[in-house]
């Protein structure tokens, strides 16, 4: 077991290349997700609920732009920053209604920031929770994911509202 250890322990360093880089942290935070998933799994068994064969186009289209918006709403949002707060610094405005924040901290503190950071990371986690959705709640999942599916229209509505209006002053 001790040389397994330790050549994990070199395998991070050598990965890491003197960088201060959180990877037990990031290793924590696969196995919380693979937890979750074998949580998931186990009390879809213990309810007596199947898995559905696929997911519908409707279904996938909600989920998917409702994933898209929730997670930056959870990673960048201005409201959303007292989440953030206690991993991250306010470092200023880095788009319409979306903040930049810099991750602080070591180990954990510093994965989780980044997990928090970045919407790309959060959807995988977003994602799942709405195909749980679906599988234990499925007409809530469905108004959720469709609300956030028309703020996410609304949103590039904005945009493009604004961008409309800053080309009609030129």
């Amino acid at each position: 077991m001790t040389s397994i250890v330790q050549t994990v322990n070199e395998e991070r360093r050598e990965y890491e290349g003197g960088a201060s880089r959180p990877t037990r942290a990031y290793f924590a935070t696969l196995l919380t997700y693979g937890g979750c998933l074998a949580a998931l799994a186990g009390l879809t068994r213990l309810r007596g609920r199947t898995l559905p064969d696929s997911l519908s186009p409707r279904d996938l289209f909600l989920i998917s732009l409702s994933t898209h918006k929730l997670s930056r709403t959870l990673a960048k949002d201005p409201v959303a920053s007292p989440l953030r707060a206690p991993f991250t610094r306010f470092k200023g405005a880095s788009g319409p209604a979306e903040l930049h924040e810099e991750v602080r901290g070591t180990g954990a503190r510093h994965a989780v920031g980044e997990l928090l950071t970045c919407p790309f990371c959060l959807a995988q986690w977003v994602a799942t929770a709405h195909v749980a959705g679906l599988i234990f709640a499925p007409r809530a999942t469905r108004l959720a994911a469709g609300t956030m599916t028309a703020v996410a229209f609304s949103d590039w509505l904005q945009l493009a509202y604004a961008w409309l209006q800053q080309r009609a002053e030129d």
